[in-house]
């Protein structure tokens, strides 16, 4: 079949029917600002809502009807309005369309995209309709509605003249171009959101941390560059800053790009710098957030974060500074009563956080526990106290969570795993 994607300039068509069907197509030609008349001796009711006035009359077709019109849309599935229709054709040009008849159309509906003058349609000749609204559903996931904006800016420069292709054609790579901060979880796969999974899925590149684990890195599309940006202690594959460098640079190429994060993004994950960077670029971000391992190591090992009679009140820090250096000032939370406190990145000072805490009057007493490789197949729990911190600390694996407070006591108490 010889076809040819036209958009058509200020048409007036004739729309016959009024079923569903019909409906639907009035719709569109409304969003589309098309000049039409509709003609049918029965309405559905759900034509009410529609702004009809002085477009719809309500009768029985006949040739009379037709002569103004070169385009007419055939929505009723009446044999006897087609054989009308294909009769008045013999005589004139006319354009039909025969709703679910393709053999005896001259033209048909393609799935559409309006972004005011940008206007995209998905045809399959009529092979599959559904095919192509779920083509034209992925192509509505790349492109942003923002896109509208710079095609009104194209056509105010080109009224003045002003004509810059190269900078035209690089251009909607930055507007189209989208980057996703995704929170992967402590480590399970099963603990990803949909979203996650749905945007993992949806990947052109992937730019992923130290912890993301096999089996999350197993679910990236075969055709999608995986690129290792992973820092360990002591260890960076790259700077934080030559990070940032690298998304940039594949999102301008209009890609969508996803950045794997182990846990959440914005829990000291370092996601707040790298949206703010790209932010500032005009890179289009949005966060899949992810279940923190402040969150999900706890409730693992069997210890609530908070209880009644336990915990009223939960914190959650980092005992980790810039430049390797140990974060103190959330001790003073320790003396606070029904108090639980998580620390993450917090096991290699473990030994100066005892005795930091020992010297401000914290009770030696105090229980904490050591969550390492949470969620995971490996995942270990030490059950300690703060006098004995430093001592069990040297037998726990990295990674690793430490709970601090009362709720500790649960784990004796409470189911583990997941």
């Amino acid at each position: 079949m010889s076809t040819l994607p036209v958009l058509l300039k200020a048409p007036r068509i004739l729309l016959i029917g009024g079923g569903n069907v019909a409906l639907h197509i009035a719709r569109i030609l409304i969003e589309n600002q098309v000049d039409f008349e509709l003609l049918s001796k029965h309405f559905a009711k759900d034509f009410q809502s529609l702004d009809l006035n002085g477009v719809m009359r309500t009768k029985n077709v006949d040739s009379t009807d037709l002569t103004p019109f070169n385009i007419i849309i055939d929505a009723t599935g009446n044999p006897s309005v087609a054989k009308l229709l294909l009769k008045e054709k013999q005589h004139r040009f006319l354009l039909l369309n025969i709703v679910d008849a393709p053999e005896n159309s001259d033209f048909y509906f393609s799935s559409l995209l309006n972004y005011g003058r940008l206007k995209i349609a998905i045809s399959t000749d009529g092979a599959s309709p559904s095919l192509g609204q779920a083509v034209r559903d992925r192509i509505k996931s790349v492109i942003p509605q923002e896109i509208e904006s710079l095609v009104e800016e194209k056509a105010a420069e080109r009224a003045k003249r002003i004509i810059d292709a190269a900078t035209t054609r690089t251009e909607p790579l930055t507007r189209l171009a989208q980057v996703d901060l995704v929170g992967c979880g402590p480590g399970a796969v099963d603990l990803l959101t949909l979203k996650a999974c749905r945007s993992i899925a949806d990947a052109d590149v992937v730019l992923y941390d130290h912890l993301i684990p096999k089996e999350i890195l197993d679910l990236i599309p075969e055709h999608a560059e995986k690129i290792y940006v992973g820092k360990q202690k002591q260890h960076h594959s790259l700077k934080q800053e030559e990070i940032n460098q690298l998304t940039l640079e594949h999102a301008n190429r209009g890609l969508r790009v996803i950045r794997l994060k182990s846990g959440d993004p914005y829990i000291f994950g370092r996601g707040a710098e790298e949206a703010e960077f790209l932010a500032r670029h005009g890179i289009r971000v949005r966060i899949v957030p992810g279940i923190s391992s402040a969150l999900a190591a706890p409730s693992t090992a069997g210890i609530p974060l908070t209880a009644r009679g336990y915990a009223t009140n939960v914190s959650i820090v980092s005992a980790h500074l810039a430049g390797s250096r140990i974060n103190t000032e959330w001790l003073p939370l320790l003396q606070i009563p029904n108090h639980t406190i998580v620390v993450l990145m917090g096991l290699s000072f473990a030994k100066e956080i005892a005795e930091l805490a020992l010297q401000a009057g914290t009770s030696p007493e105090m229980p904490v526990a050591i969550i390492s490789n949470a969620t995971r197949a490996t995942q270990k729990t030490i059950i300690t106290s703060l006098n004995n911190l430093a001592e069990q600390s040297r037998q726990a694996e990295r990674p690793a969570v430490l709970v601090f407070g009362d709720v500790v006591n649960l784990h004796a108490v409470l189911p583990q795993g997941f």
